[in-house]
C-alpha cells in the first residue's frame, strides 16, 4: 500500500533507491560501451563519463570494470538472515532455511532480466569475464561455507550430511537459479525462480 505521497513504506527508501540507480547507470553505461568498443578499450573514466558520475562513485559499486559488466554485487553475509541461519532458523528444517538464506542473497539489488541476459550475452563474447565470474563465485563459496560451519557446530553431530556438501547446495541454489532467470523470458526478479529450483532439487532427491 503506498501512502499519500505514492511511496510504498514497505519498499526501499530514497537513498536505497538512488543507490540502486547509480548502479545501474554504471552497469548500463559500461555494456553500451564494452558492446560498441569491446572491453579492452574502454577504462574506468569513459564508463564514468558515460554514466555521469565520479570514479569515485564507481569504486563505491565495483571493483573493476569486469565487475560492472557482470553487474556484481556483494552478497548481504552479515544480515539478520544470516544470523538466523546460523542460529538453526528460520524453521529449522536445512532445505528450507537454505531457500531462506538464498532468497536473502538474490533480492535487492539484483540484475533484471533485460541487465542480466547483456551480461551473459558480453561474457560469452569475453573469455576473461567467465574467469572472473568463477573467481567472484569461488570467493563467495569460501563465505558461505564459514557461514554453514556457524550453522553446522550447533547441529547434531548425527545430522548425517558435512558442512561442505550444505555449503555447495548452497551455491547450487543461487547458481541454477540464476541460470534460470538468464534462461526464462520472463522480465521478473532473480529470486522468483527460486521456488521452481528448490522444487526440482526436491524431486530430483526423491526420485
Amino acid at each position: 500500500m503506498q501512502n499519500s505521497a505514492g511511496v510504498d513504506p514497505g519498499g526501499p527508501g530514497l537513498r536505497e533507491r538512488q543507490k540502486r540507480a547509480r548502479r545501474e547507470a554504471l552497469i548500463d553505461a559500461t555494456h553500451r560501451l564494452v558492446a560498441e568498443h569491446g572491453l579492452d578499450a574502454i577504462t574506468v573514466e569513459a564508463i564514468c563519463d558515460e554514466a555521469g558520475v565520479s570514479v569515485r562513485t564507481f569504486f563505491n559499486y565495483f571493483e573493476t570494470k569486469d565487475d560492472a559488466v557482470l553487474g556484481h554485487t556483494p552478497w548481504p553475509l552479515e544480515s539478520a538472515a544470516v544470523d538466523e541461519f546460523m542460529a538453526g532458523g528460520p524453521t529449522g528444517h536445512l532445505l528450507e532455511d537454505l531457500q531462506v538464506l538464498a532468497a536473502s542473497f538474490l533480492g535487492d539489488p539484483h540484475l533484471d532480466h533485460g541487465r542480466m541476459a547483456r551480461a551473459f550475452e558480453l561474457a560469452a563474447q569475453e573469455p576473461r569475464l567467465i574467469a572472473r565470474h568463477l573467481a567472484w563465485l569461488e570467493k563467495h563459496k569460501g563465505q558461505l561455507a564459514t557461514i554453514v560451519d556457524g550453522r553446522m557446530t550447533r547441529a547434531s553431530t548425527s545430522a548425517g550430511y558435512s558442512g561442505e556438501t550444505v555449503a555447495a547446495t548452497l551455491m547450487f541454489l543461487l547458481h541454477a537459479t540464476f541460470l534460470r532467470t538468464e534462461a526464462s523470458s520472463a522480465d521478473v526478479p532473480v529470486g522468483d525462480h527460486l521456488d521452481t529450483v528448490v522444487a526440482e532439487l526436491r524431486a530430483i532427491v526423491s526420485d
